[in-house]
């Protein structure tokens, strides 16, 4: 196993201007290793560990792979993806009873329709046996397909009570999808874990509306998190040019995009003059400039006792993982970790309480203390 050695002393001269006037603060000097687990990925979208141990690894140019004890198996059976920009095989998660069942989920770019209009975020489940995808079932597929290839959305995440909720990105169609709830797109959704709808699903009686919908008015979320003392689902979204932002996840509530906005055109022209309107939620935290976020994982071990608490996010941009402090739903401060080491794409809290990190072009690594 290769390893990456790193002293740290958390820098404060990262400015930033965000809600509630946060800054990037230093903390005590903490040193650790960032030790590479798995070598040689490109870009591990999602993945998830076993229980005898081993790793499932979602590639997005549409590989998944089993490490286990230094050597990796390419599983067979799975679904064909539209690798194209930020399409692919993306996220991946496990039933929370998956020792009796079996199941795992996950999300990619695919095609269902057998036409040639492209594709939209999918999400499957299936079991794993002998190193094969069996039992395959679509349980959603967002429509309509478009040869767009960007903000697919596609983080999943199972909360308290085993509803499955996931996120499907505006596609690029910002004027149209995240406000309409008969579309998909811009969107959180909640399932039961078989793909049914649940009765208590906010736009359940809507006619024409996509029962699915939890709630609308988002970008593109490439994070989320369920907090397990309060039973929140967190997401965070990419915003354009600047505003990206920080949610929590309330049923039938409506996040603004694109009618609000702490961010503007790439171009430097503006989208629009609001930040805030009547029944439009505002976000716990917003960044500007852009970190481009992806991956979120609340920190619950006692392995780093000071962080406990806390929640993590990647940047693509900026190339570290953010620690960020809370106090009662709110940012009070961050701290940058593991600064260059590449594009930070997913993190999680293993089961043996470590944080293991997905890295572009690089593996995953874990976080030791030093």
């Amino acid at each position: 196993m290769k390893k990456i050695l790193f002293t740290v002393c958390f820098l404060s001269a990262f400015f930033i201007q965000c809600q509630k006037n946060t800054e990037f603060k230093s903390a005590d000097d903490f040193n650790y290793r960032a030790e590479t687990v798995v070598d040689d990925l490109e870009i591990a979208w999602g993945f998830e560990f076993l229980e005898d141990g081993s790793i499932l690894i979602a590639e997005q140019e549409g590989k998944m792979i089993l490490y286990k004890d230094g050597e990796r198996t390419e599983i067979n059976n799975v679904p064909k993806v539209y690798y194209n920009n930020q399409g692919g095989l993306l996220d991946v998660k496990l039933h929370p009873d998956y020792r009796n069942n079996g199941w795992i989920y996950f999300s990619y770019s695919g095609n269902t329709e057998n036409d040639d209009k492209g594709s939209n975020t999918v999400i499957m489940r299936a079991r794993l046996k002998d190193n094969n995808l069996i039992d395959k079932e679509v349980i959603y597929k967002a429509t309509p397909n478009t040869k767009r290839g960007h903000h697919f959305g596609s983080r999943i995440e199972f909360d308290n009570e085993g509803y499955l909720f996931f996120s499907v990105g505006d596609r690029g169609n910002r004027d149209v999808n995240p406000q309409d709830i008969n579309r998909d797109g811009g969107k959180i959704y909640r399932l039961n874990d078989d793909g049914s709808i649940p009765s208590d699903n906010p736009f359940v009686s809507e006619p024409g509306s996509k029962a699915a919908v939890y709630s609308f008015g988002h970008r593109n979320p490439q994070g989320m998190a369920l907090h397990k003392n309060t039973g929140k689902i967190w997401i965070h979204e990419h915003g354009p040019q600047g505003g990206d932002e920080i949610n929590i996840i309330e049923s039938g509530k409506n996040y603004g995009w694109p009618v609000i906005t702490y961010g503007i055109n790439y171009d430097g022209s503006e989208i629009t003059d609001k930040t805030s309107m009547p029944g439009m939620e505002q976000p716990i935290h917003y960044w500007v400039p852009s970190i481009a976020p992806s991956g979120m994982a609340f920190i619950n071990s006692d392995i780093y006792p000071s962080w406990k608490g806390h929640l993590l996010v990647g940047s693509l941009k900026f190339q570290y993982l953010n620690l960020v402090r809370l106090e009662n739903n709110t940012v009070v401060s961050e701290e940058k970790l593991m600064e260059d080491l590449g594009r930070v794409r997913t993190v999680k809290i293993g089961p043996d309480g470590y944080i293991y990190v997905s890295v572009e072009q690089l593996g995953i690594v874990r976080l030791m203390p030093d």
